[in-house]
C-alpha cells in the first residue's frame, strides 16, 4: 500500500467564496468543484500542493480533517479493522468516483482514507 497524496480539509458553509483567496491572490485553479467541495491545486503540479473548502464530507458526512488518497483503500481499511480504530463512515463506493472510508486518528480527527475509481 501507498499514499498517494494528502489533501487537508477546511469547513466552510460556502465554499465557492473561496476562490477569490485560493484562485486570485495565490495562483491555485479549482482542479475539482462539486458545489459542496472546491479543492485548489497548483495548475503545474496538481497532485501536490492541494488544498479542499468543504460545507461537508459528501453524502452528509462531517467534514474530515485530511483526505489520504492510498492506491489500495481495502487493504487500508481490512488494516484499520484489524488494529481496532474507530471507522466512523463505512467502505463504500461513492457516485462522484471514490471509494472511500472515514476513521478517526489517535487525537479525534477524522480522516477520509480513499481510492479514485
Amino acid at each position: 500500500m501507498a499514499v498517494r497524496r494528502i489533501v487537508p480539509n477546511l469547513h466552510a458553509t460556502d465554499p465557492a467564496r473561496a476562490r477569490a483567496f485560493y484562485v486570485e491572490l495565490l495562483g491555485l485553479e479549482a482542479v475539482m468543484d462539486h458545489g459542496w467541495i472546491v479543492t485548489f491545486a497548483n495548475p503545474a503540479n496538481t497532485t501536490t500542493p492541494q488544498v479542499s473548502i468543504a460545507s461537508e464530507g459528501g453524502n452528509g458526512t462531517p467534514v474530515p480533517a485530511l483526505s489520504v488518497e492510498v492506491d489500495d483503500v481495502d487493504a487500508v481499511h481490512a488494516r484499520a479493522v484489524s488494529l481496532g480504530l474507530e471507522v466512523v463512515y463505512p467502505l463504500v463506493d461513492e457516485p462522484w468516483g471514490v471509494r472511500r472510508f472515514f476513521v478517526r486518528d489517535p487525537f479525534g480527527n477524522v480522516v477520509n482514507i480513499l481510492t479514485h475509481r
